[in-house]
């Protein structure tokens, strides 16, 4: 049973990892993406992306002067162009160890690992989220992820879970 004292102790401890956020990665298949992938003969063609997750990528860049990232193991033409179209300088791809970029990150931004919030569903995220300040999952991330994160998104990964992150970390930095 989940009490009340445990509810507030939760939500003190997410406000203070929130306030020391000064960076945002995110996974880009299943966070980004609802997952799926359309295929023809000559490879991918299509990937699915919420217009509000990049809503979320302005308001944070715009309102708190946070600036975001993507780090994905595949390599795709798609995330390139939705990352441009966003304005997101910090495109890694093909990653297939997440957690091994963790020192450029922090060396690159001048930041420490407790400045970093992370958005990722599937268990080659689990690494990279032990390492960082505050991580969140997709309602429909693995649930091994969502057993670790510090929250679970009501929304689904391509559905407004990178917006509704976002949002968490907008409204408790705004405190």
């Amino acid at each position: 049973m989940v009490t009340t004292n445990a509810i507030k102790e939760n939500n003190i401890r997410l406000l203070e990892k929130c306030k020391k956020i000064k960076l945002v990665l995110s996974d880009n298949d299943g966070v980004l993406t609802d997952t799926g992938v359309y295929y023809s003969a000559e490879g991918e063609i299509y990937k699915r992306f919420s217009i509000r997750d990049g809503m979320g990528v302005e308001r944070l860049r715009n309102l708190l002067g946070i600036e975001t990232g993507i780090i994905t193991g595949e390599l795709s033409g798609s995330i390139k162009k939705r990352a441009e179209k966003l304005k997101i300088t910090q495109l890694f791809q093909g990653i297939k160890e997440k957690h091994m970029l963790l020192e450029e990150i922090i060396s690159h931004n001048n930041i420490k690992p407790e400045n970093i919030a992370y958005i990722g569903d599937d268990v080659n995220d689990i690494e990279f989220m032990k390492l960082v300040g505050l991580t969140a999952s997709p309602s429909d991330g693995m649930p091994e992820i969502r057993k670790m994160v510090d929250y679970v998104c009501e929304e689904r990964g391509g559905n407004g879970a990178f917006r509704e992150f976002a949002e968490l970390i907008i409204a408790l930095k705004s405190d």
